[in-house]
């Protein structure tokens, strides 16, 4: 399967169980490998025949500020189940990263995979 990703999307929301996370927003950073067909793009060079990366960006970032979600396993399965539907992929991997929530850890968040490969 071919895997075509987009690591390192940097999304501004709100996010979190506490009260005071209610009130600000924090960054959250998004790793997505998605299974995707990759052969008919190779052969024609068109965008249409594969999967855009800004779509995919556009629609995670919307996503996770219209969310407001308080916890990032929720977070993750919602942009999973976006790959899977709306973006026709078999297979994704999503890695929320939830950078500073932990005193002392430089990075804490959730990894999950949906789909079959």
């Amino acid at each position: 399967m071919d895997i075509i990703f987009l690591h390192g999307l940097k999304v501004e929301c709100v996010i979190g169980i506490w009260e005071w996370e209610r009130c600000i927003t924090q960054q959250l950073i998004f790793d997505l490998d998605i299974g995707f067909d990759t052969a008919a793009a190779a052969a024609s060079g068109e965008i249409r025949d594969t999967l855009s990366y800004r779509d995919v960006a556009k629609r995670v970032t919307a996503y996770t500020i219209e969310t407001q979600a308080t916890l990032v396993e929720t977070l993750a399965e919602g942009v999973a189940e976006i790959l899977l539907k709306e973006f026709g992929a078999p297979w994704c991997r999503v890695q929320v990263n939830k950078r500073g929530a932990v005193t002392g850890a430089g990075d804490v968040g959730v990894v999950i995979e949906r789909g079959s490969r």
